[in-house]
């Protein structure tokens, strides 16, 4: 019979939640939502580099703020390395998820599925199903390479600021780390889905619209600063002070 330790089953826990939220908020991310709208409020009319809008995001950044705590976290007590691997995991299965919706588009409907939800407001079901899960080649590589740009970048970060500060200061390291690199993430992924893609996009609208996204990232990650230290107590509970401190000098020193 196989043992593992509390450590090996924190971690599967901590990278399963990760990649099923980088996961999902790559699906979901399809859907574009209105902040003003969702919670009430007056429309925003914003006006950055020419352009005027109204506050307006993809779904997948209700998770994203997730994935960066999870980051963190990881980062705190499993270094480096730790990240790398779950990144590159979630990289992989992201991938294999798109590869499967897109073969499952290409599956031949079945008549009497093509217009069962007609009473919903959804006529052809199969066109439904290819617009929401055929996301384009440009989004889907423009996505998975900032991803995987970011999170490299925030954790180098995340070290850099640890070895200045030591064990002292938590959420500086955390969002520090995340500050550089959702500046990366959030321009990337618009620059290749959106500049280089189809769409071509102009600069004013590109530079206006990845500022939005990152100071909407920026603001979630500053908000859920008491996420970090709560999954932090709560490690520190799990695994037992001394073996917890022991795994962060260890992760601290690579």
């Amino acid at each position: 019979m196989i043992v593992f330790s509390r450590a090996q089953k924190l971690f599967v826990v901590l990278a399963a939640f990760f990649v099923a939220n980088a996961i999902l908020a790559e699906f979901i991310g399809v859907k574009i939502f209105a902040l003003e709208d969702t919670l009430g409020l007056k429309p925003f009319e914003w006006n950055l580099f020419g352009q005027t809008g109204s506050l307006n995001f993809t779904a997948g950044t209700l998770l994203w703020p997730i994935v960066f705590i999870m980051t963190d976290t990881i980062n705190e007590y499993y270094g480096q390395r730790g990240v790398r691997f779950i990144s590159w995991l979630a990289v992989f299965l992201i991938l294999y998820g798109f590869g499967f919706a897109f073969a499952a588009i290409h599956l031949a409907p079945a008549s009497w599925w093509v217009g069962v939800a007609q009473n919903q407001g959804v006529p052809d079901y199969q066109a439904a199903f290819a617009a929401v899960f055929g996301q384009g080649l440009w989004t889907i590589w423009g996505s998975v390479i900032a991803f995987l740009i970011g999170q490299l970048i925030d954790v180098w970060i995340f070290h850099r600021i640890r070895r200045s500060t030591g064990e002292r200061w938590v959420w500086l390291r955390a969002t520090g780390s995340t500050a550089i690199s959702q500046l990366v993430d959030s321009f990337v992924v618009l620059y290749i889905a959106f500049v280089l893609g189809p769409q071509h996009w102009s600069m004013d609208l590109f530079f206006a619209v990845g500022t939005l996204n990152y100071l909407y990232k920026m603001g979630a990650a500053l908000a859920l600063i008491p996420l970090l230290y709560l999954a932090r107590s709560a490690i520190h509970a799990y695994l037992g002070h001394a073996e917890a401190q022991r795994m962060m000098h260890a992760a601290a020193a690579g």
